[in-house]
């Protein structure tokens, strides 16, 4: 990548859905994009349907030693990481509620809505603290705000919740840094996750990730946005 000439951005979860849309519109608007999946095949694949500079990579955000091999890659190929978007997740509550769920299912989905995301601003700093507009997005949901807590969607509540605190923290944490930390509802948006009945595109879930990344003043940190205005955690 030469990264003197754009800035460059990294996309969890790239490979389709919401995190396909962002990084096609990063892409648009100049940005080279990392795209992540679990599945090397499937973030190439992905690549192959963008117009741009595309790095594929393997990264299981629920693992420490895929986000430590992701890193070692890039370290060979950018010198700096303006955009980090934590958009990787899970959905795994179907047939459970909060009076049901084992422990098992919530250690997984927190270890990867939640803890994922830390883990990779944690070991993607280096590289953040290289650029002169850095920027953190978390793709949080409607479901993790206080007033939107389901106890039929227990994990991905508490994840969501979770990940929407670590937010307001990491934003505490890095401000003495100059990088910018935000979260974001993307809406009910038609994905494997969403299902076919949602009422946006992936497109319109991916606007305002998009915005936060590229134009939102950066004054404007440990907040939670819908539509590109702030909502209440």
């Amino acid at each position: 990548m030469d990264s003197k000439q754009s800035k460059t951005a990294l996309v969890t979860g790239g490979n389709r859905g919401i995190g396909f849309a962002i990084a096609n519109g990063l892409l648009q608007k100049g940005y080279e994009v990392i795209i992540t999946s679990r599945s090397l095949d499937k973030a190439t694949e992905a690549a192959k349907k963008l117009q741009g500079i595309v790095i594929p990579v393997k990264l299981d955000v629920s693992d420490d030693r895929s986000i430590d091999r992701a890193k070692e890659t890039l370290n060979q190929k950018i010198d700096r990481l303006d955009v980090l978007i934590n958009n990787a997740g899970i959905y795994p509550d179907e047939g459970v509620n909060i009076l049901t769920i084992d422990r098992q299912l919530l250690e997984l989905t927190l270890n990867t809505n939640t803890f994922g995301a830390i883990r990779m601003v944690q070991v993607f700093l280096p590289l953040l603290e290289k650029s002169q507009d850095a920027r953190v997005i978390n793709v949080s949901s409607g479901y993790g705000e206080i007033d939107g807590l389901s106890a039929n969607v227990p994990s991905y509540c508490l994840s969501k919740l979770a990940l929407n605190g670590a937010t307001i923290m990491l934003a505490d944490a890095l401000h003495s840094k100059g990088i910018v930390v935000n979260a974001m509802c993307p809406g009910w948006v038609r994905t494997d996750m969403g299902g076919k009945s949602a009422t946006r595109s992936p497109e319109e879930g991916a606007d305002t990730a998009i915005w936060l990344a590229t134009e939102a003043s950066r004054n404007e940190t440990g907040k939670f946005w819908r539509d590109r205005r702030v909502i209440s955690y």
